[in-house]
Formats: structure tokens, C-alpha cells, sequence
């Protein structure tokens, strides 16, 4: 099935009925080895997803609505990401369903994604006054200041380039990076975080290169493993991490990690978030 097979068949683009009791078979898992992803045997990355939740409630025994925080992690060598929207309706479903407590909640919450994922997911529910989520500045330099001349709004990797002669340690970030739904044409905004160590990245390039996704249509995975890869190829860092922390959308923001070398990401909000 084509990656535009499995959009049609998803709630992405329909009039959703607002199910509020629970209901696991509203997540819709799509394959990652659509064709979106480039064709190698094994991943030239590790990689995780960290979505953060923030609607989440359903009723005790008497009735009574409880109400909690939650972040999830979904490693990027899953067989299957989760689409966003279904995975809204899912965290819907509990809220008018009774529960024993937040354990119970949590632990279905892990039985039924690990089983849309296709591997274990990490599930953390926090009570509102408990969930230690700071906003911090981007780390690094930010980059948004470059005079220059956009003229691109789809990717193009040959924007990118390195000066071999400098090698350098560094952060970049920008808050520029802006990509669209797929299917509804709604606007996901983020900021890049780039780090690595390696021939000093052309600041520009790596800018203007940002912007060009202004007017592509893909899942936010989608996005931050494109630009890894496009960044690994075109200006052959030692080590690169890649990292979007997108704007929440419905209660829910995505934030994709890549990286050469294996990484359990903080978890920190940043201002925009």
C-alpha cells in the first residue's frame, strides 16, 4: 500500500465523531517503510518520538473527572508511527470512562499503543501539579537573522553545504521551520535544533535550507529524518543530533529526535510551546 493509500483510509481528513468512551481501535498506525522513507537496510540513525499530551481526564468511580499530563515515547525503529488525529480521538475515549486510577489509565494507555507502534512505548502520566516540564530558550545559536534571499519553499538539499577546513562543535537552532498536514494543508510549526561536531555548517545554507519546507506536506517524522539525512549527506558531520520541538496541535505536540549515536532526550518545553 502507497503512502497515499494509507492517508485515504485514515480519520486525518474526516468529520470525526467525538467518542468519549474508550475505544483502542481509533489508533490508526501507518508503516514507516512507506515510501517517504529512503530504502536502506537498516536505519542510519537512532531515534526517538516524545509526544506530550495535555487533555487527557476520565471519571473515578463516583463519577468524578480526573484529569492528568502525559508523555509518551515511541521509538523511531517501530514498525509504525501513530497517526496524530486518531491518536487525539483515542486520548478523547477515556473521558467519559470509569477508571480505577491513574496506574490502570496508564496501563492501557501502554498495552494499546505498544500494539499500534508495533513496539514498546513508554507511557509517564504526571497529576497536573507534578509534571516537571520547564519552557527553556533553544539551545545554541540561532540563525534567523541571516540577510538573505529566500527563493526556495520546497526542500532542496543542495542548499546545504560545509567549509571542510574548520571543524567545530556546535548548536544551531532556528524557529523557522514551518511544514504542512499531508492531507489537511494545516500549518505545523517548530523549532530545529542541530547539533554536531564536524565541518562547520554554512549558516545560510542551513537557513535557507530550513525554509524551504515552508510549503511541503509531511508528517513531523517525516521532516526531521529528511532533514537529518539531507544534513548527513551534504555537509558529513562525525556526530549530528537533529531534533524539532513542534507547536501542540489539539493537546498534543510531537517532537521527533534523530540522531548518530543513541540519546534518552530531556524533555524540555520550549518558549513557543
Amino acid at each position: 500500500m502507497q503512502q497515499n493509500d494509507f492517508i485515504e483510509a485514515s480519520p486525518l481528513g474526516d468529520k470525526s465523531a467525538y467518542v468519549t468512551q474508550y475505544a483502542p481501535e481509533l489508533l490508526f498506525p501507518i508503516p514507516r517503510n512507506t515510501p517517504w522513507q529512503p530504502e536502506f537496510e537498516k536505519r542510519p540513525f537512532y531515534g526517538i518520538d516524545v509526544w506530550n499530551a495535555f487533555e487527557i481526564s476520565w471519571l473515578n468511580d463516583k463519577g468524578l473527572p480526573q484529569m492528568a499530563l502525559a508523555e509518551f515515547r515511541i521509538p523511531a525503529d517501530s514498525p509504525n508511527i501513530i497517526e496524530s488525529k486518531s491518536f487525539k480521538l483515542y486520548l478523547n475515549s477515556f473521558n467519559q470512562t470509569t477508571i480505577d486510577n491513574a496506574s490502570q489509565a496508564q496501563q492501557r494507555m501502554v498495552s494499546d499503543l505498544s500494539a499500534a507502534a508495533g513496539a514498546p512505548v513508554q507511557v509517564t502520566l504526571f497529576s497536573l501539579r507534578d509534571m516537571a516540564m520547564p519552557a527553556l530558550p533553544a539551545p545554541g545559536d540561532n540563525i534567523d537573522q541571516q540577510d538573505i534571499e529566500i527563493t526556495t519553499y520546497t526542500p532542496d538539499a543542495r542548499l546545504l553545504s560545509s567549509d571542510v577546513s574548520v571543524y567545530r562543535t556546535e548548536t544551531l537552532h532556528s524557529n523557522l521551520l514551518k511544514s504542512n498536514c499531508p492531507v489537511t494543508g494545516q500549518p505545523d510549526w517548530a523549532t530545529l535544533v542541530v547539533e554536531y561536531e564536524g565541518p562547520t555548517i554554512d549558516r545560510a545554507g542551513l537557513l535557507a535550507y530550513i525554509v524551504s519546507y515552508r510549503e511541503h506536506g509531511d508528517f513531523h517524522e517525516q521532516c526531521v529524518e529528511q532533514i537529518f539525512l539531507d544534513i548527513k549527506a551534504q555537509c558529513k558531520p562525525g556526530q549530528l543530533t537533529v531534533y524539532a520541538r513542534y507547536v501542540r496541535r489539539g493537546g498534543l505536540d510531537i517532537n521527533p529526535y534523530r540522531s548518530t549515536r543513541p540519546l534518552a532526550p530531556s524533555n524540555h518545553r520550549t518558549q513557543r510551546q
